[in-house]
């Protein structure tokens, strides 16, 4: 291996190594194994390049340096390639480790070990894809879930050729999606999307009309709004980083992925604003930075920046800079402006170029504080990150503040979806009072 992959197997083990530490490595047994490479394989996370290096890390650890006595006959080889090899031991460990109803446990199995089957079938068109969204500077969650629906098609359809497949086959699986899966509108269009670059990139073929499948009907929800006092008992349970990110979402209205994206330079203390770039939409737009959670985020910062220090110190690589800021400030990933507000703890290897960098704090982090902070507070309404930016939309209305003004803020682009908010308003004209309060 050479020095950059010996340093990602290192972290791998250390990390399995952390995740397994109920069990000592010497007593640890060959099922053992293969029950976590099993679940490894149904979580999908590891492109197969990595999974197979994890292989040959544990290979080294059990063989060379622990020397277990199973080890040296354990099937290293073929779990390389598991889903030729150990498909009901994956299944039955997947089974035994995935919290959902027994149905669609084995359908999430299905859909790993098919994907990584079409991966293998069609990896040079795949590979194709992958380039053409690189180049248009989508998204790393872009090109994953578009390379997911275009290997959920081509199982679909028995691994055809995409290039025997037209119109009535796309046509069809997206009435499947639609009838048989349930997806929601947004799901079925992001899969629509895909075969159609997918069609025009690889394939080389423009698609005709694509109009007469079954459409995904769009619910129409109100939001979860919470009172001022609940807002004040939950924010009583959150501390630290998490307490200063839930100020951000409801003191300003930013959407999740907002706020974890936020940059240094995109904080003004002075002006008490707060930048929000290449928001949803493509669009930048500027919205307030709250008195209240100002001195907590300049606390975290200051951490934060020691953080940094200790970075370069060790010679981390650059933060990641979007689209081709990279090779227009070559070294501007190395500067304090361009660092995450909300940095993740732990490095991680960047998928498109292989540089060991500080990348943003994971979405979850936060989503797992936020219900265990509603849960603590026994607030029995369906509480996630959007409930508070739903809260800081319709408490600004309420407060008398004109709704174009809170359109500009939230960065919607038609006022019609900022009037979704003017439901919970309690005034003449906007609601009707109960003939029972009558």
């Amino acid at each position: 291996m050479n020095p950059q992959a010996v340093a990602w197997a290192r972290k791998r083990v250390v990390y399995f190594i952390e995740s397994t530490k109920r069990v000592r490595l010497g007593h640890k047994t060959a099922e053992d194994i293969k029950g976590y490479l099993s679940k490894q394989v149904a979580a999908g996370r590891l492109e197969d390049w990595q999974f197979s290096q994890f292989v040959d890390a544990l290979r080294i650890l059990f063989v060379t340096v622990v020397k277990t006595p199973w080890a040296k006959d354990f099937p290293w080889e073929d779990w390389k390639s598991p889903h030729l090899h150990f498909a009901s031991e994956i299944e039955h460990y997947a089974h035994a480790s995935v919290a959902l109803h027994a149905d669609a446990a084995k359908q999430v199995f299905r859909d790993t070990l098919d994907g990584m089957k079409a991966r293998d079938l069609f990896g040079q068109d795949l590979g194709t894809l992958r380039e053409e969204i690189r180049r248009r500077n989508y998204s790393i969650r872009t090109e994953h879930s578009y390379e997911t629906w275009v290997t959920r098609f081509l199982t679909f359809h028995a691994y055809r050729d995409p290039r025997s497949l037209a119109e009535p086959e796309i046509v069809e699986y997206l009435t499947y999606l639609a009838n048989k899966r349930n997806v929601g509108a947004s799901t079925q269009n992001q899969a629509l999307c895909a075969l159609v670059l997918f069609y025009k990139v690889v394939v080389g073929k423009a698609l005709g009309d694509l109009n007469d499948f079954q459409r995904s009907k769009r619910p129409k929800l109100l939001p979860v709004v919470l009172t001022h006092g609940e807002i004040d008992r939950l924010f009583a349970h959150l501390a630290g980083e998490p307490y200063v990110m839930a100020g951000l979402l409801y003191g300003s209205g930013l959407r999740l992925m907002e706020c974890i994206r936020l940059r240094v330079q995109d904080v003004d203390f002075d002006s008490e604003q707060l930048i929000v770039r290449t928001g949803k939409g493509k669009k930048d737009r500027m919205t307030m930075l709250p008195k209240k959670y100002a001195a907590p985020l300049k606390e975290h910062m200051g951490s934060v920046r020691k953080l940094f220090a200790a970075d370069r110190k060790a010679g981390v690589g650059p933060v990641f800079l979007p689209d081709a800021l990279a090779r227009k400030y070559p070294k501007g990933g190395l500067e304090w402006r361009w660092q995450y507000v909300f940095p993740s703890v732990k490095l991680s290897i960047d998928p498109r170029g292989g540089v060991e960098r500080r990348h943003h704090i994971h979405e979850s982090n936060l989503q797992r504080s936020i219900k265990k902070a509603a849960d603590a507070a026994d607030i029995t309404k369906k509480v996630n990150c959007h409930a508070l930016r739903h809260s800081f939309a319709t408490h600004l209305l309420m407060a008398n503040y004109d709704i174009r003004t809170v359109q500009e803020l939230l960065g919607h682009a038609d006022v019609s979806t900022t009037m979704i908010y003017t439901h919970v308003l309690n005034k003449p004209g906007l609601s009707v009072q109960s003939p029972a309060d009558m």
